[in-house]
């Protein structure tokens, strides 16, 4: 994993938009980000057990596996939106970039990488991307059937009980969920 402020210049959204400014893990954890690298699926086994995730999938984006919906998918998964769940990835092959709102509303780029796996906190504004490779394998972990209604960023999701709940966690008139 690493994580650094998206440079916002023009370009294609897979490639890396590195401003070359890091950001810390102690910052992705104010903003909710958890983070953890497991070589071996045991590990997200027993990670699913502890925060009682009951369900999961696999997933595999590629223009292969897609086909022509392939270009019209990652631009959608590339608007910003929120989920009223959290949104665990654990990637097992291939990589690609979350990039998640700061708290002064910057994009903070985070790339995964296989083995990665991520816990983003529901409320939280985001959205993905492959990288140039075109080639993300992931598994998605939840703690119900799932539920991938995306909101879209705006003035309902701005006042969207999970949006406010997170900024309070996330400001610090809440607590910040145990690793």
């Amino acid at each position: 994993m690493k994580a650094y402020w998206f440079d916002n210049l023009p370009g294609d959204q897979r490639e890396a938009h590195d401003s070359g400014r890091e950001v810390s893990s102690e910052y992705l954890n104010k903003l909710g980000i958890m983070y953890f690298n497991y070589p071996n699926v045991e590990d997200v086994n027993s990670l699913a057990a502890k925060r009682k995730y009951k369900n999961r999938d696999e997933i595999t984006i590629s223009p292969t596996t897609m086909g022509d919906v392939y270009e019209d998918k990652v631009k959608m998964f590339f608007n910003e939106h929120l989920h009223e769940d959290e949104e665990i990835r654990y990637i097992l092959d291939g990589g690609g970039f979350f990039d998640v709102r700061s708290d002064g509303d910057e994009w903070v780029r985070i790339k995964l990488e296989k083995y990665d796996l991520m816990i983003m906190p529901a409320g939280i504004y985001h959205r993905f991307t492959t990288d140039t490779q075109n080639y993300t394998k992931a598994m998605r972990l939840f703690k119900e059937d799932p539920k991938w209604t995306p909101l879209n960023r705006g003035a309902e999701t701005d006042n969207n009980e999970y949006r406010e709940a997170y900024l309070k966690m996330r400001d610090g008139s809440a607590p910040i969920p145990s690793h």
